[in-house]
């Protein structure tokens, strides 16, 4: 029984612990998909305001058109550093720092920016007159604080790219050198001499053959004259009875001319 008691608690506590996985799971997928479409939401209501303020910009003229000029070109320049900063995030981690100032003076624009809507609603001409060109100087600097972070980040990729270009050109003209590298002798056929060694060998045993060739048929005729063989290379008569050397000597005698007749 107490073998039994154990196995059910086991088992609900793997139900449990199972429960709470999927509990868990579910919580951070809901979670992300809510801060997705948030995400989402946000950027299009942002694009449908940008809309409206540009052409309030060229619809209004005076004040009104002049504060939401101020507005777009605010957005424009704060969306384009950010879109800037976090597309070289992942090949620069330094610009990580950039986007932390950056959303620090995106709350700064932020503020500016509700101050800017208010102010569009003012009815007071003196009073819209009055607040626009502090205003539109605070815009002015946090514009330029973005612009100049935006071409910072545009020229430091820009560097790191050719930096990365003319490493990669020395790596390809390395290994080009490489592939272009022999020795003087490397235009020889391999194995020294090669065929000029082979053809000279060829021509040398080619002239030396028919000499030894004529010098073997002078010696076999000159050993059947003597008598020494029979013709077929098998030894004779003489050679058997050992009469060849006598006989050899008295031929050499025979083919001499004689001196006596020859002084006649």
């Amino acid at each position: 029984m107490d073998v039994l008691g154990v196995m059910v608690g086991l088992a609900l506590l793997f139900g449990i612990a199972m429960v709470a996985l999927v509990v868990v799971g579910v919580v951070k997928a809901a979670r992300s998909v809510g801060e997705k479409m948030e995400r989402h939401e946000a950027n299009a209501r942002r694009a449908v305001e940008n809309a409206a303020l540009k052409a309030k910009t060229f619809t209004k003229p005076g004040p009104q058109g002049q504060i939401s000029a101020v507005r777009l070109r605010l957005r424009t320049s704060l969306d384009g550093t950010r879109q800037v900063l976090e597309s070289g995030l992942a090949q620069d981690g330094q610009l990580g720092e950039s986007l932390a100032l950056l959303r620090r003076l995106d709350a700064h624009a932020t503020e500016l920016d509700g101050e800017l809507r208010i102010l569009e609603r003012e009815p007071d001409a003196g009073r819209i007159a009055a607040k626009l060109p502090e205003l539109r100087e605070r815009a002015e600097r946090i514009t330029h604080s973005a612009e100049t972070m935006r071409w910072a980040a545009q020229d430091r990729m820009h560097r790191f790219a050719d930096d990365e270009l003319s490493r990669l050109s020395q790596e390809c003209e390395s290994e080009a050198g490489a592939l272009r590298h022999w020795d003087a002798s490397g235009n020889a056929v391999p194995g020294g001499a090669g065929p000029a060694a082979g053809a000279f060998n060829g021509a040398s045993g080619a002239s030396g053959a028919p000499g030894a060739a004529s010098g073997a048929a002078a010696g076999r005729e000159h050993a059947q004259r003597a008598g020494l063989t029979d013709g077929k290379g098998r030894p004779s008569a003489e050679e058997l009875l050992g009469l060849a050397d006598p006989l050899v000597r008295l031929a050499d005698r025979l083919r001499k001319p004689s001196t006596g007749s020859s002084a006649g």
